[in-house]
């Protein structure tokens, strides 16, 4: 091989691997070949025993996870796949498409979720989405004394790093993105949660206060009427 060549080899991007995890053959097959065809590097897992063995054992910028196995739920996957990699990307698609299971799988850690029957350009779409934010995660975003670290799910608000939760993380940093402004709730709904809820749920109320305990009781306002503000 020549010197030029060796060059561009050495050159040439390392295409991001995605773990697709399901037990349909046929899904698998179907994911998989537009995911190669888009450019991504693909690996296999059809149980939740062997997902879980390669998510760990691999260094994969996202896992697309099937929720229903023949040998594992794949919620406690996602669960013990948090815990072990807390900063791992995963994109649920299920055929279980009620509120409580999304709501449930986000507050385990799921970075997105998408339901079957699925679109295929909204499925690339998503992927996309994920491996834009990864390829972010080394970034520090500052508002005053406050510092978010998009890496390690973690805020600074002056007295030492604290781990956060994928949605307490994605709240924050909402917040602070419209910093000296007030975001309401149903936006913070829309943004964060990515789902319609009952314009009763208190959602976002409870990881309000959770950041709250973490981070200091002044550090989040409550606009009356208006939704939440980031502390100037």
């Amino acid at each position: 091989m020549s010197v030029l060549a060796a060059s561009r080899s050495a050159a040439q991007p390392t295409r991001p691997r995605i773990l697709v995890v399901d037990d349909e053959p046929e899904i698998r097959s179907f994911v998989s070949r537009a995911l190669v065809d888009a450019g991504y590097a693909i690996d296999f897992a059809c149980a939740g025993d062997s997902a879980l063995r390669k998510a760990l054992a691999g260094s994969y910028q996202l896992v697309i996870l099937d929720l229903v196995m023949d040998d594992a739920d794949g919620r406690d996957v996602l669960a013990q796949l948090r815990q072990e990699r807390p900063q791992q990307a995963v994109l649920v698609l299920s055929c279980m498409s009620d509120v409580p299971t999304k709501v449930e799988c986000l507050n385990l850690g799921a970075s997105d979720y998408l339901t079957k029957p699925f679109s295929l350009a909204e499925l690339l779409a998503r992927v996309g989405v994920q491996l834009r934010r990864t390829s972010q995660s080394h970034e520090i975003i500052r508002a005053g004394h406050l510092v978010l670290d998009l890496g390690r799910l973690q805020a600074d608000a002056g007295v030492g790093p604290v781990p956060l939760t994928r949605l307490e993380f994605l709240l924050l940093r909402e917040l602070i993105e419209h910093a000296g402004q007030s975001v309401s709730k149903d936006e913070l709904l829309a943004t964060v949660w990515g789902i319609d809820f009952d314009p009763g749920s208190n959602v976002v109320d409870v990881c309000v206060r959770r950041l709250r305990s973490k981070l200091g009781f002044d550090l989040i306002k409550t606009v009356r009427g208006a939704g939440y503000q980031l502390a100037a």
